[in-house]
């Protein structure tokens, strides 16, 4: 099936709602009831970062921004706020899709890289200002760090497995005109 058909489009677009509700259910899990000394990095962030990265289409700013909101609202975050700057971070990311494409990796990631580190920083302003209580700075840093790390990971996954890849030039003119 090509990747530009709208059925094969609106699968994907099914998948990523639907992935991260398995995120979303398998970090709510009681599996530990020790408090860590380290944050796990946030899967959710880093498949968003991905998808619209490499196939802006996949990931429609209202999918995109109703599963955030959903995320902070069963993680118990202030609601809307890291939606809003994930979203502001994929929407920002979206548009140098086509042009990641003939670029390697490490100009991806990097471009991840300082997209993850805005987010964070202004997420972590943006409470201190409001005054709302947060995580000690060390566990935001190594949560940030371990999604750094785990973007690679999720970009595999999402390539080898559900085949989210970067679009080839034919496919690239066809989403040129879509986007």
């Amino acid at each position: 099936m090509a990747s530009t058909s709208p059925a094969h489009i609106w699968a994907m677009r099914i998948t990523f709602p639907a992935l991260a509700l398995l995120i979303i259910f398998f970090h709510l899990l009681p599996l530990d009831t020790v408090p860590r000394r380290w944050a796990p990095p946030d899967v959710l962030v880093a498949l968003a970062l991905a998808w619209s990265l490499r196939r802006p289409d996949y990931v429609p700013t209202v999918i995109l921004a109703l599963t955030l909101l959903l995320a902070d609202l069963m993680f118990q975050r202030p609601p809307g706020l890291l939606a809003l700057l994930v979203l502001l971070g994929c929407e920002y990311l979206k548009p140098r899709a086509l042009t990641h494409r003939d670029t390697g990796f490490a100009a991806e990631w990097f471009s991840v890289i300082v997209v993850l580190t805005c987010i964070t920083i202004v997420n972590q302003l943006i409470l201190a200002l409001l005054g709302v209580e947060q995580a000690p700075l060390g566990l935001i840093l190594i949560q940030m760090l371990l999604t750094i790390a785990a973007y690679p990971l999720v970009v595999l996954v999402s390539q080898s497995v559900f085949g989210v890849r970067r679009p080839t030039p034919s496919e690239a003119e066809t989403l040129g005109a879509r986007l």
